[in-house]
């Protein structure tokens, strides 16, 4: 009997040797992986295999990274992925920009491979938390399967929306979303909400909590720091 991977992840950079390199040590850790030497395969293989994870580079011909980062998270299907940009642009600037698009993580080259499987092991622990039913960071308490929310030992009432947002946030702290994002993620792109959706929701959530446990990234938007 086949054991079963611990995940599967899709490796996308035009250096053969660097996806040779990678796939080998993620397959020897248990992990099903796929590789793509450009940003339309990777948009292909991403729909053929739906990957967990994906390990991006930046630097490709035709479609960069960040393009191919975009074009996927605009797409229910992927809102889940995680993406784990593998670059070797190590500025700021492009970090902010990786992390904003809904990146899970952002790595420089050269990195040794028992470091980035550390990394990825990382990611995939974080994904298993959350898709249990009950998370818990810090004194909060969200059980999605009562659609429960407790802080600090005590209930707190949220609306639907506020419950979802709060969960949105809370998956990944630290982690800024950006005002589309959640947009698409809470209240979908079929329904038609202004900005200020966003920040009453935000308001309802903090005050309810008594709690300022969401902050504020003026002109990006909002990230849960518990």
């Amino acid at each position: 009997m086949q054991t079963p991977s611990a995940g599967r992840i899709l490796i996308v950079d035009d250096e053969p040797d660097i996806l040779a390199i990678i796939s080998y040590n993620l397959k020897n850790a248990g992990y099903e992986t796929f590789v793509a030497t450009d940003g339309q395969e990777a948009i292909e293989k991403a729909r053929a295999h739906q990957p967990h994870l994906i390990i991006l580079d930046i630097m490709m011909p035709g479609k960069n990274g960040l393009e191919v980062c975009r074009e996927l998270k605009a797409q229910p299907v992927f809102q889940d992925t995680m993406i784990l940009f593998l670059t070797a642009l190590n500025d700021d600037a492009h970090e902010m920009e990786g992390l904003n698009l809904g990146a899970d993580d952002y790595v420089t080259k050269p990195i040794k491979p028992n470091l980035l499987i550390s990394r990825v092991n990382a990611l995939f622990r974080r994904l298993k938390k959350q898709d249990a039913p009950v998370m818990q960071i810090g004194d909060l308490i969200i059980d999605s399967e009562k659609f429960h929310v407790v802080y600090q030992g005590k209930p707190v009432i949220l609306a639907k929306k506020e419950f979802e947002l709060l969960k949105l946030l809370a998956s990944r702290p630290g982690r800024v979303f950006m005002r589309n994002e959640i947009l698409n993620q809470v209240w979908g792109t079929d329904v038609i909400v202004g900005d200020r959706t966003i920040d009453v929701h935000i308001r309802k959530i903090r005050q309810k909590l008594g709690a300022d446990l969401i902050s504020t990234v003026k002109g990006v938007g909002y990230k849960f720091e518990g």
